[in-house]
């Protein structure tokens, strides 16, 4: 019986892009505004990250959310 992956979530991802973006977590930390305990706990699951915090780790990464499916109920023509 073949498995199918699990799909990673957009939380797990954020992790993958803290752990490989060449950068230490104290570095990182200081340079983005996020706490580096929070940004620790983050990496480790043990917490989530605030909206705000996600806003300064995305804009300091140059982070954007793509898709890659078609929104539900969207409208065509318009």
């Amino acid at each position: 019986m073949a498995m199918k992956a699990k799909a990673v979530t957009f939380t797990g991802q954020l992790r993958r892009i803290v752990e490989n973006c060449g950068m230490s977590r104290y570095q990182l930390a200081k340079e983005s505004g996020v706490d580096e305990t929070t940004l620790c706990r983050f990496a480790h699951g043990e917490r989530c990250l605030s909206e705000r915090n996600l806003d300064k780790l995305g804009e300091y990464l140059g982070l954007r959310i793509m898709t890659d499916k078609p929104k539900r109920n969207a409208k065509k023509g318009g």
